[in-house]
């Protein structure tokens, strides 16, 4: 094998990064100190919303949005089987229960339609929500959705862990933000480090409405609060008060120096993306049965992965891997984990999203990724269908 590997994705630390966290080290607030409310400012402003509220991760992003999104038990929400399990667990923490729809061929995302096609062959009330992910980048087109949800009576969670920076145009002509909110009720982020914002773990959650908002800032913190304009009662400067069932779901000022200092890189970082995306569409558009990703002219690829098809899927993974080359699966459909089978479902019920599975593949994605790799990468790919 290479001596030197070649990961799928891979965060990019610089030196004003690792200044950015000393400085808040050798400051008087570790964790949920004034660095957390600068970094939802900046971060709202970056994606376009009113609000946004910085937890622990991704998944419990997931977790207090529909919460506060009024989830109730037994109450059905929608998601893709093609994404992480996250997106559905959520829903079953919250007491919900999660139905899949089957995905686009083209896009890879949720199909509309069919969801549609599930709502209008459901009693009313079955359904209360939507969770669309913005798989590898690609924006979901959330105007399309919003008007089934309306029409429905469902909440949008936008699951954008993949798309910070992308996004599409609508039928108004106006370019649409994944996160903005102009659609959807909240959308979560992720910033693990393979993301285009790393700060080790950590989240976000975004939204235009202030009930929303009002309900993520207690639940993060143990459903506690110190504001005296929310105080039922009042005993002096020291008093607190419980006021719902929340959760330690804080993110620290060290991670959120990091997330402050990372985001001033996220246009250059998403620039990045593409340029690789677009050589990786130049070397590879006539090669063997390559299925490179399908982009609508009205969208924006954020590109967390370029995920390619290929029915020699298992030999390049391994030909890639002892060449040092880590390419990865995105993803196992969720249906097939033991635990969901557990509750019904089975191989077959998605046959979409099942022949995705089978082929797909994510290449080595990260602004970092130096020229020689890149090249090593689409070398080696050409050697094996040789």
């Amino acid at each position: 094998m290479r001596e030197k590997v070649i990961p799928y994705g891979k965060q990019f630390i610089t030196e004003e990064d690792i200044d950015a966290v000393v400085e808040v080290l050798k400051s008087d607030y570790l964790t949920q100190g004034p660095t957390i409310e600068l970094f939802e400012k900046s971060f709202a402003e970056y994606v376009g919303c009113k609000y946004a509220v910085a937890v622990a991760n991704g998944t419990a992003a997931l977790h207090l949005s529909v919460i506060a999104l009024g989830l109730e038990k037994g109450k059905k929400v929608i998601t893709s089987p093609i994404t992480f399990a996250a997106s559905a667990n959520c829903v079953l923490y919250a007491g919900g229960q999660v139905d899949f729809c089957d995905i686009n061929p083209d896009t890879y995302l949720i199909d509309i339609k069919k969801i549609e096609e599930k709502l209008n062959n459901a009693e009313p009330g079955t359904y209360v929500g939507i969770i669309p992910v913005d798989l590898a980048g690609y924006p979901v087109n959330t105007e399309e959705l919003n008007i089934i949800a309306k029409k429905n009576n469902l909440w949008i969670l936008e699951d954008a862990c993949h798309a910070p920076g992308g996004g599409f145009t609508d039928s108004k002509g106006s370019f649409q933000l994944c996160g903005n909110g102009v659609y959807i009720d909240a959308a979560v982020f992720s910033f693990h480090p393979v993301k285009h914002i790393a700060t080790g773990e950590g989240g976000m959650i975004t939204t235009n409405r202030k009930d929303i908002y009002e309900k993520l800032i207690l639940l993060r913190t143990h459903g506690i609060t110190k504001e005296k304009k929310l105080l039922n009662d009042y005993h002096g400067d020291w008093y607190y008060e419980m006021q719902m069932l929340g959760f330690n779901y804080r993110l620290t000022d060290i991670q959120a120096a990091l997330g402050i200092s990372q985001l001033k890189k996220a246009n250059w970082s998403l620039k990045q993306r593409q340029k690789i995306a677009k050589i990786y569409r130049e070397e590879l558009k006539s090669i063997g049965d390559i299925r490179l990703p399908f982009v609508e002219n009205n969208v924006l690829h954020a590109y967390h992965l370029f995920i390619i098809l290929t029915s020699k899927r298992k030999e390049l993974y391994n030909y890639l891997r002892q060449n040092g080359i880590f390419a990865q699966v995105h993803y196992i459909p969720i249906h097939y984990f033991p635990y969901y089978r557990e509750k019904g479902w089975k191989k077959g019920d998605f046959p979409i999203a099942e022949a995705y599975y089978n082929e797909c593949l994510s290449l080595p994605m990260y602004p970092s990724l130096s020229d020689d790799d890149l090249n090593y990468v689409i070398d080696k790919i050409k050697s094996f269908y040789r």
